[in-house]
């Protein structure tokens, strides 16, 4: 593939490159729905045995007949890639890192930070979490934790994030310097679990529209969307716009126990199938919270697996419309499996069927690397960008799309417009986030950005600056392709702003002011 297009996608894609990650039947579910709970002490941690405990696995739950001769002489990671593209070996640290995501929770000390000239800048800090109850702000530097010095040193993301993590209880000492302050302060921050809500922004677009983002399906996702739809209908919600753009998916129960708060009463969600699984119905119980009143989802070519869930029975059951453009379309189950040494196999163990009885598993017939690039043939052919994409229409108009995800009632291209190399540079380079943090952050309050959110931008003073900041960073003016990118710019700048004072929620209502689906969606709703 040229350069030059997988520069375009690599632009196009920026703000919305996620990791696909499986839609998982977890420990506390599988009890919940009659699984069989898997336990640790069943598992091998010796390399060469558990290959072996692996395949034994995989041939007694896999969703396919598989030959398993011919698995034995495959390293893992090639022998899970001949099953299926979502079947994985986790190493310990992974296996943690994704249990945390999907958690709702994690054990830490409640800070989200960027970094930035080699050092950590502080860019939001859960309220009532550790690091707040010891008093650090936004804004803060980290120069030191416990005994390490990272600021002014290229440490691996990992590796900072491994020294500041920890168990619950446990201290951290941190070295902090306060914005204005010419010397640091010695912080000892204890370690505790922090919730983490899978709800990024929940606010209203107009008198009686709410806007929901949903980041992904965790263990909480179903409470905290009960949560924000009340707050939302005590400010005069009617009608509600679901976003699951780059929603990568998660458990299975959360997505069917969403689902119960839209659908009525007694209606097939989903069901599963494998070899080893039997049918599995999955209906809705009934008292939702938002049980009537107009709907309409936003998905992208990111949104996933437990997304697609949603989206699909919304769309077979005809409870509101469907709008963006195809889903990833992930239509497999994934069970964990986990090893003594702390690692673990997910293993897909059967595929799901939307109400109407439709597979949104895209073919995974040319490979593991075919499929990881689909959606860049997507892009390159013209799909996400068209104008003039067909989509099938949903059950009252006529037949459903079946395969390769979720097509949307109505269409919503990709815009491109400004994108060109230098744009692209900025981006790969981040110096629109280097020049929101290091210089501009300081020069605006939250509440000014609050008040003035729908109405300000940068002005003439900081662009001028920001031009000087891109130059600092060897990067050549292009005056042609500057202008045409000038709009972006702009918008980004503020966007990351907002971000700074407002955290996600801010974000998403400055990125939405002039987000094509959210008006497409406003437009579908009257």
């Amino acid at each position: 593939m040229k350069k030059t297009t997988r520069y375009n996608l690599l632009i196009a894609l920026t703000y919305s490159v996620v990791l696909i990650g499986g839609m998982f039947v977890g420990y506390k579910f599988l009890k919940d729905q009659g699984y069989q709970v898997k336990k640790q002490a069943g598992y091998l941690a010796d390399n060469s045995e558990k290959v072996d405990e692996i395949i034994h696995i995989i041939n007694k739950n896999y969703v396919d007949e598989v030959n398993a001769d011919s698995l034995y002489h495959l390293p893992i990671d090639s022998l899970l890639h001949q099953l299926d593209p979502h079947s994985a070996y986790l190493p310990p640290a992974k296996a943690n890192e994704f249990a945390e995501a999907l958690g709702g929770n994690f054990e830490g000390i409640g800070i989200e930070y960027y970094i930035l000239n080699d050092t950590l800048l502080v860019t939001n800090v859960i309220k009532d979490g550790p690091a707040f109850l010891s008093g650090i702000r936004q804004g803060d530097k980290i120069l030191k934790i416990d005994t390490t010095f990272v600021s002014g040193r290229a440490l691996p993301r990992e590796k900072m994030i491994g020294k500041i993590k920890g168990k619950k209880g446990t201290a951290v000492k941190l070295s902090i310097l306060h914005p204005g302050n010419p010397q640091p302060i010695l912080f000892t921050v204890n370690r505790a679990r922090v919730k983490v809500s899978s709800i990024d922004a929940a606010y209203m677009l107009n008198a009686e529209t709410g806007y929901v983002r949903i980041s992904n399906f965790g263990a909480d996702t179903d409470h905290d969307f009960v949560e924000s739809v009340r707050a939302l209908k005590g400010k005069g919600m009617k009608k509600l716009v679901l976003d699951l753009r780059d929603n990568g998916g998660g458990y299975l129960t959360a997505a069917t126990g969403l689902a119960n708060q839209i659908l009525a009463e007694n209606r097939l969600i989903v069901y599963t199938q494998g070899k080893h699984e039997p049918r599995t119905d999955y209906f809705t119980t009934g008292g939702g919270e938002f049980e009537q009143g107009k709907l309409a989802i936003l998905i992208n070519e990111n949104s996933a697996s437990a997304s697609e869930i949603l989206a699909g029975a919304v769309q077979d059951l005809d409870r509101g419309i469907i709008i963006g453009r195809r889903s990833f379309g992930k239509g497999l189950v994934q069970e964990q499996f986990p090893f003594v040494d702390g690692s673990a196999l997910n293993l897909t163990i059967a595929r799901y069927y939307t109400p109407s009885g439709r597979s949104i598993q895209k073919s995974y017939k040319k490979g593991y690397n075919a499929y990881q690039n689909e959606i860049e043939d997507r892009f390159n052919d013209g799909e996400l960008t068209s104008k003039n994409v067909s989509v099938k229409d949903s059950l009252k108009k006529g037949k459903l799309f079946s395969g390769g995800g979720i097509q949307p009632d109505i269409y919503v291209k990709m815009d491109t417009s400004g994108f060109n190399r230098f744009y692209a540079k900025l981006i790969a380079k981040k110096v629109l986030f280097d020049f929101v943090y290091d210089v501009l952050a300081n020069r605006y309050t939250s509440a000014f950005i609050e008040q003035n959110l729908a109405t300000f931008n940068i002005n003439d003073a900081d662009y001028k600056d920001l031009l000087k900041y891109i130059q600092s960073k060897n990067i050549v003016i292009e005056p042609k392709l500057l202008q045409a990118a000038r709009p972006l710019i702009y918008n980004d700048v503020k966007v990351l702003l907002c971000k700074y004072h407002l955290g996600d929620a801010g974000y998403y209502k400055a990125l939405n002011l002039n987000d094509a689906m959210v008006k497409q969606a406003l437009t579908s709703l009257q």
